[in-house]
């Protein structure tokens, strides 16, 4: 009875409200580490992109100047990864890391400075994404309120997948983005610059990650908070890792992922402790890393022998 109870289409609607942010960070990390570059800057692109989406939002009346704040935030953000990754030769995981931190930082002054307001900005002046159901599908069972029933930035991140899947595997410039990430002096050796190629991997990233933020604080709520990514670019990052940045392997991750956070909420609504719940999607998080590092060592094993 508990378990029917559990599973209805409210909770799958959560599962796709959580999935949204982390599945297109995730196809951010997944374009970058298919040009060669590691990138576990995802959690600051994504908090920064929140940041200006809401204050797009807030300044303009309009949700979609908002989300286009927020992705020229990620690619602001991105371009110093960029720069100092691919033509200062700088070690990208030490750049992430301090890109984390300075989003962080930033965005937390920012919102003294801009709004005297510490923890939380929630006015009436920030306008959100609005649902567009889609006619006939968003009415049949289960899941047509679910996945046609979505703001404007989740039929973008469900498009992403297939886009990026087919530019990757069937056409030149996914082929030699693989080039570049895969054997970057062969690449170079057929006249393919690598680093423009990283470049604009990293500068995706940065745009998705904008596009994450903007629908975890435009769409998923309607405000700012401090940190308020809470560990997703983390996630979208492991995410990345499960699949072997493969699309559709980072969409099942993400769907992963997602199911988690969306019991974990459903869970702490029937009484249980936030304490454990909250943590519902890193426990899942550090299992499915254990589960796939025992395959890919079996996989190794059988290989080698």
């Amino acid at each position: 009875m508990f378990s029917v109870e559990l599973l209805d289409s409210a909770l799958f609607a959560s599962v796709f409200r959580a999935l949204i942010p982390i599945l297109l960070a995730a196809i951010g990390g997944l374009i970058c580490e298919r040009a060669g570059v590691f990138n576990i800057g995802l959690e600051g692109l994504m908090l920064s992109g929140a940041f200006a989406a809401v204050a797009g939002s807030y300044f303009s009346g309009s949700a979609y100047a908002g989300v286009l704040s927020g992705v020229v935030a990620g690619v602001a953000v991105s371009s110093v990864l960029a720069y100092g990754a691919v033509t200062r030769k700088g070690d990208p995981i030490v750049l992430a890391v301090a890109l984390n931190l300075f989003a962080v930082g930033i965005t937390a002054f920012l919102l003294v400075a801009v709004w005297d307001v510490r923890g939380v900005f929630q006015d009436p002046r920030i306008v959100g994404l609005k649902t567009m159901p889609i006619p006939a599908l968003s009415q049949l069972p289960w899941l047509g309120s679910v996945l046609f029933n979505l703001t404007l930035v989740g039929y973008v991140a469900l498009l992403v997948v297939p886009v990026v899947q087919l530019v990757l595997f069937r056409t030149a410039v996914g082929l030699r983005l693989r080039g570049v990430g895969e054997r970057p002096l062969a690449a170079s050796s057929l006249g393919v610059q690598p680093g423009r190629y990283q470049y604009g991997a990293i500068l995706a990233s940065g745009a998705l990650c904008g596009l994450a933020g903007a629908q975890l604080s435009l769409g998923n709520v309607v405000q700012f908070a401090e940190n308020m990514t809470s560990g997703r670019g983390w996630i979208a990052v492991v995410a990345v890792m499960l699949a072997r940045a493969h699309p559709v392997g980072v969409l099942g991750a993400a769907l992963l992922f997602g199911f988690a956070e969306a019991i974990g909420f459903r869970l702490q609504g029937n009484g249980l402790p936030s304490q454990l719940t909250d943590a519902a999607p890193y426990v899942v998080t550090l299992v499915a890393l254990v589960v796939a590092r025992r395959q890919f060592a079996r996989a190794s094993t059988s290989v080698a022998t």
